[in-house]
């Protein structure tokens, strides 16, 4: 019968534990089994998975396929107030002039503008995005900012009321909401109503 006191693990499943540095003829003794001298014979010395001595490793050698959000990735010119500083005062800046004083070159989403660096006159400056330092910055210096292709959300009502501004369909929405919640009320008081108590005579 088998009782704790005679539990054994399995016979192969436990192993003498290797004595290391128990002299020569152990056959572990000296070096104890790590070599002569390098890296893995120190103590607390460990090569990270995949190093391979400095070398360009496997995983960064192999092709990557698949999904890929950096194909995604918006790319934008930027564009200082220091470079629109060499424009006259009161000239539109566009990405066509920026194209060709050479200040913005290849391909890309849109201009951006940053505000490193002053402005001594107004500009007419036209871009897709803007820093708050630059407009405040060109809006000092008496100049105006236009962004272009900005995107504008439009408010639109739920529960697919089509044709209805945001804010008429919203009302029409409450309006039907407190009927349908009179319509209940009434319901559950009628449900509520007293009824009369009738006592048995013995």
């Amino acid at each position: 019968m088998m009782r704790l006191h005679n539990l054994r693990p399995r016979p192969g499943s436990r192993h003498r534990v290797k004595r290391l540095g128990c002299g020569e003829s152990s056959g572990h003794g000296k070096t104890s089994g790590k070599g002569h001298k390098g890296q893995k014979a120190r103590s607390g010395g460990s090569i990270r998975l995949g190093f391979e001595g400095g070398q360009m490793p496997l995983i960064r050698r192999l092709p990557k396929r698949g999904f890929n959000n950096a194909a995604f990735h918006k790319h934008y010119a930027i564009v200082n107030l220091d470079d629109l500083s060499d424009f006259k005062a009161g000239t539109n800046v566009n990405e066509q002039l920026l194209r060709d004083s050479k200040l913005v070159r290849g391909q890309f989403v849109g201009i951006k503008i940053l505000g490193d660096g002053e402005l001594k006159h107004g500009l007419n400056v036209e871009a897709d995005r803007i820093s708050a330092a630059a407009r405040e910055k060109i809006e000092k210096a008496g100049g105006t900012i236009t962004l272009r292709d900005a995107p504008v959300k439009k408010e639109t009502a739920r529960y697919g009321d089509v044709g209805l501004p945001a804010k008429e369909a919203a009302a029409e929405i409450s309006s039907k909401a407190t009927v349908k919640k009179r319509s209940t009320t009434q319901r559950s008081t009628k449900a509520k109503s007293p009824k009369k108590k009738t006592s048995r005579k013995s």
